[in-house]
Formats: C-alpha cells, sequence, structure tokens
C-alpha cells in the first residue's frame, strides 16, 4: 500500500510541476514598404511622392546595390495605390502597383 501512495504522490508531483504547451500566433503587420531607387546625384534633396492623393512625403532615393543592406524604405498599406513621383514640380514616375504585406516595392526612377 505504501508503494502505490508512493507512486501516485511521485506521479501527481510530477503533472503539477508541468507547465504544458504553449503557443503564441501572430500574424503579419499590414504594411508594406516602397524604396526608390535611382541615381541620387540626379535628386538631390529627395523626390516628393503621393500615395492615392492622400497622402504626401519626401522621399530619399538610394543607389541600387543588391549585395548591401536597403537604405530608406517608406511603409503604405497593403493593396492597390497609385504611386506618383515628383522631382522639381515635374512627375518622373506615376503608376498604379498592388502590394501585399511586408513586401518591399521597388521603384526605380529614371
Amino acid at each position: 500500500m505504501k508503494k502505490i501512495l508512493f507512486i501516485v504522490a511521485i506521479g501527481l508531483a510530477f503533472l503539477t510541476s508541468c507547465t504544458g504547451v504553449k503557443t503564441v500566433a501572430t500574424g503579419l503587420e499590414n504594411e508594406t514598404f516602397l524604396e526608390f531607387l535611382g541615381n541620387p546625384s540626379n535628386y538631390k534633396g529627395g523626390v516628393d511622392v503621393n500615395v492615392d492623393d492622400k497622402i504626401t512625403f519626401k522621399a530619399e532615393v538610394n543607389k541600387d546595390h543588391a549585395d548591401r543592406p536597403k537604405g530608406s524604405v517608406y511603409a503604405i498599406s497593403t493593396g492597390t495605390h497609385t504611386v506618383t513621383v515628383s522631382y522639381n514640380s515635374k512627375v518622373v514616375y506615376k503608376k498604379q502597383i498592388f502590394v501585399s504585406a511586408q513586401e518591399t516595392k521597388k521603384i526605380l526612377l529614371p
């Protein structure tokens, strides 16, 4: 009888010491990124970017270096957007793009 009680006590101690399996589920942030590539000396001071005629910001133009980390990137929401890029009040790029979550879209400027 003592052996059975001892085994039960050990079993209970083992079961109460376990914390169980804990899982965490997370999703991707609902944002995407734009990177503007071209010859930076052609765009001194950066370019003006307009997204869907709602969001306007100044962006730095980076050289395209696939072997190095990216330069400046700019976050926007996912989905379809019309992106207009201007330099010195002249439109140098205008296109409708589709971007998905956590994608970095490279905008190549002339």
